[in-house]
């Protein structure tokens, strides 16, 4: 989970309550406050109760929307569907719930096997009411309105305590709903919205993401196989194994569809093991410009002959040049790196300062961007086309930045994959033909 604020404090009588009466009485008039358990209470409450996963475990944290992005059959709605129906079991609340259409809010939110009617319990199952377009619950008094993503304007006027939003980037016009939706979250002390959806690399959802207050997971169908079909996801991979669509629709990833630099069978072709001993180590850098502004890219990459190995993402977002500096030398004394490479151009030698400042133990070797960050990379995608670059792990994060490296969408800057460039072509370089690395 990526949230940088802190737990709300708990206080109140309503921390009375004790797990194992939560977990032994169903029949309970009254539940606690979300806000009143402290993170380790929420999840073995989440674990004794729900036998929820850990992507569908919504967090205490101070986090205005939680989007939970994940492959076909993830537990997306089933994680939506556990947080309204905590939350309307709590205290007399008013919900918005919107769909791509109201035949989707009805048939998947509402009455699906994993929504709101069935997560909810035969003692506190709520009462669909169709001509009005809402479901309630009798014991608190809760209600939640269905709407319709193709009709944003039937969100004017309404208002509510918290929303739940399905399916996002199958909506038409997503942005105008959301926008709309948000006007009509100002009940309560605390409104809240959860965005779940399979991704697709739209702008909306990568504005979306980039907002403030945002908290971020991610989960491919693969994490919830127990609750599948056992040929299911087996059958998939048959079919899809390596795709641009098993990168999206199984995996969860944001993948760009045409022209991209990265391609997902490429990526997915990369994955392998890291050798027994590798010739040479490095940690690659791509630092940030201010603390609050852009992570800072931190990515470890080995060679063994003429192959690149990458090892590790160990890039964060909001540290102080001391903060990240610190990651920098955990990530070399790790992995038993024998330099450092980063990029110069937003800090000079003072990057070079800063690594120093931190005790970094290697040389440390500053590369300057003369050329674009796009063809800066073309060689290294040629390597992953050849199958000369391994990845020794799972680094989503990483991957979906490199796919959407050709975006024009791609608004914010993908340290990671630059990072990532810097490492492999310090360890790989190309044959010198025009314009190369200015080394400092």
């Amino acid at each position: 989970m990526s949230v940088t604020t802190a737990p709300k404090p708990c206080s109140g009588s309503e921390t009375n309550w004790t797990l194992a009466s939560l977990a032994s009485t169903p029949d309970s008039k009254r539940r606690p406050r979300i806000d009143a358990l402290t993170p380790d209470q929420l999840h073995e409450l989440s674990q004794t109760r729900f036998d929820l996963l850990d992507h569908q475990l919504w967090s205490p944290l101070d986090w205005r929307t939680w989007v939970l992005m994940g492959g076909r059959g993830s537990g997306k709605t089933f994680a939506g569907a556990n947080w309204i129906s905590w939350l309307a079991q709590t205290e007399n609340l008013r919900f918005a719930l919107v769909g791509a259409t109201l035949h989707d809010v009805r048939e998947v939110m509402v009455e699906g096997p994993s929504g709101l009617k069935a997560v909810s319990g035969p003692k506190h199952r709520p009462r669909w009411e169709g001509g009005r377009k809402r479901l309630v619950w009798p014991e608190s008094g809760s209600v939640a309105y269905a709407f319709s993503a193709e009709d944003p304007d039937s969100l004017r006027g309404p208002q509510f305590h918290h929303a739940w939003a399905d399916e996002f980037c199958a909506w038409r016009k997503p942005e105008a709903v959301l926008d709309t939706l948000r006007m009509g979250l100002r009940l309560g002390d605390d409104p809240r919205l959860v965005v779940t959806t399979t991704p697709r690399p739209m702008p909306a959802l990568r504005r979306l993401l980039a907002q403030e207050g945002v908290m971020m997971d991610r989960a491919p169908t693969a994490a919830n196989a127990a609750n599948l079909s056992p040929r299911f996801l087996a059958h998939l991979k048959t079919l899809y194994a390596g795709t641009r669509l098993e990168a999206q629709e199984i995996e969860g990833l944001i993948v760009e569809s045409e022209g991209a630099l990265f391609r997902a069978e490429d990526l997915a072709r990369a994955r392998g093991a890291r050798p027994a001993k590798l010739d040479r180590i490095v940690v690659a850098v791509d630092p940030p410009v201010t603390a609050g502004g852009d992570a800072c890219g931190i990515v470890v990459v080995g060679r063994k002959d003429r192959v690149a190995y990458v090892l590790a993402d160990r890039s964060v977002r909001g540290h102080s040049p001391q903060g990240w500096a610190g990651k920098v030398v955990a990530a070399v004394q790790e992995f038993g790196a024998d330099a450092v490479v980063a990029e110069s151009n937003q800090g000079g030698e003072m990057v070079r300062g800063v690594l120093a400042h931190a005790d970094c133990p290697v040389p440390i070797k500053l590369v300057h961007a003369s050329r674009g960050k796009v063809a800066r990379a073309e060689p290294v995608a040629a390597l992953y086309e050849q199958g000369r670059v391994v990845h020794c792990g799972a680094f989503p994060a990483l991957e979906e930045e490199l796919m959407a490296l050709r975006s024009t969408e791609h608004r914010h800057s993908p340290d990671r994959a630059d990072a990532l460039v810097w490492g492999v072509t310090q360890l790989m370089p190309a044959p010198k033909a025009g314009p190369s690395v200015r080394w400092l």
